[in-house]
């Protein structure tokens, strides 16, 4: 087995992930990405590892309610009754920040 991935499949990869990268890294990252391969390699071989993605912790089945038209709610009255409010946008609390202030 080879020690690295030629330059073209580097720049393949590159292509796919939509980056643009200098000879030099092309040469770091022809041994870089190969030690990734490798490792993933190793964990597919782990005895009793398998593919089956585990979709939820129990087996029976699900029961879903059926979908029921309804009324449909005034938007002024669902802006009114909303605890905060900006115009015509309901204001909810950040659940996901970018780490700078909040």
């Amino acid at each position: 087995m080879k020690d690295q991935l030629t330059k073209e499949e580097v720049l393949h990869v590159a292509n796919l992930a939509r980056i643009e990268i200098s000879e030099k890294e092309i040469e770091k990252y022809q041994l870089e990405l190969k030690q990734l391969l490798n490792d993933v390699e190793k964990i597919n071989e782990v005895e009793g590892y398998d593919n089956d993605i585990l979709i939820a912790c129990w087996s029976g089945p699900t029961n879903l309610r059926k979908d029921e038209t309804g009324e449909m709610l005034n938007p002024n009255e669902v802006i009114k009754s909303a605890p905060r409010h900006s115009g015509n946008y309901i204001e909810v609390p950040v659940v996901i920040s970018d780490g700078e202030g909040a």
